[in-house]
């Protein structure tokens, strides 16, 4: 079980273009709790910039997401322009599958960018993905997501030592 990512940020917005194509990504498949929104839905200015940004630069962006509120993935996706899928399972392989079947791009081009460990990382790391951790937005989580931070706070502390941190 691979649980470590091979990229590390503190936040979306610092992951550059320069470092995407460094490591021949051209998709990004994204996380959206706590990664592009915070517990109460809110979608910074700076976020918006960085996908329209990158979007401009030729990489695609893709929204893959556990959460049953088609609404709030949704809206998050007319927002930044980019086609998104819900009820994803991750870490399931389904969900990574699927867009990867649409986007027609092998495994090793697309990176998949989260703020779990336990779903984004292990999920993107099964389907052979580059995978890229990010803190969480917000220290206010679901319950069903709280109960992990204590576990995954220590897989950080060895992710930090182990990964390229940016």
């Amino acid at each position: 079980m691979n649980i470590y990512p091979k990229g590390y940020f503190k936040k979306v917005e610092e992951i550059t273009i320069q470092y995407l194509l460094q490591n021949k990504i051209k998709v990004l498949i994204l996380d959206v709790d706590n990664t592009l929104i915070d517990y109460n839905q809110n979608l910074t200015q700076e976020t918006i910039t960085w996908a329209k940004n990158l979007k401009g630069q030729g990489m695609k962006l893709y929204i893959l997401s556990n959460t049953n509120n088609k609404q709030k993935v949704e809206k998050v996706a007319n927002e930044l322009e980019i086609p998104y899928k819900n009820l994803a399972m991750k870490p399931l392989k389904k969900g990574f599958i699927k867009i990867q079947q649409e986007i027609q791009e092998p495994p090793e081009k697309i990176a998949v960018i989260g703020d779990q460990i336990f779903t984004d990382i292990l999920g993107g790391n099964r389907c052979k993905m580059f995978t890229i951790l990010v803190d969480p937005i917000n220290p206010k989580d679901y319950w069903y997501t709280a109960w992990k931070r204590p576990i995954e706070n220590k897989i950080k502390q060895k992710i930090k030592q182990t990964t390229t941190t940016y």
